[in-house]
């Protein structure tokens, strides 16, 4: 009737399922929400520039929290990719180019001085 799970560890799947929701489309879906309201809210003049600066703010945050703890990660110690030998490069130096043909058109070739035509 009951079959055991995969991971032995339900605290390590319970929190990787809370990260999941909360960062996941639900989160996504809830911040365009909240940004849309928020604008709107300022548009009518309810919500200060300062709150609707919060908010976007937050949802920076939020979103980008994984991204953001993975370069401090980065920070505190090397990584493999940093032990990788650096890559070929490529220089392309640049050359002067052509010069260009002399310009021909003059608007102002047919203009009048300022006289408006007789009716």
């Amino acid at each position: 009737m009951f079959t055991p799970s995969t991971n032995s560890d339900p605290v390590t799947s319970s929190i990787g399922w809370i990260t999941d929701t909360l960062l996941g489309q639900l989160a996504v879906t809830l911040c365009v929400l909240a940004v849309a309201f928020v604008g709107f809210s300022m548009l009518t003049g309810r919500i200060s520039l300062r709150r609707g600066a919060q908010v976007v703010l937050g949802c920076f945050l939020l979103l980008g929290s994984p991204l953001i703890a993975a370069s401090m990660m980065g920070m505190l110690g090397p990584s493999e990719a940093s032990q990788l030998g650096p890559t070929d490069t490529v220089v392309y130096e640049a050359q002067p180019r052509e010069p260009l043909p002399e310009a021909t058109y003059n608007p102002y070739a047919n203009a009048s001085l300022g006289r408006r035509p007789a009716d």
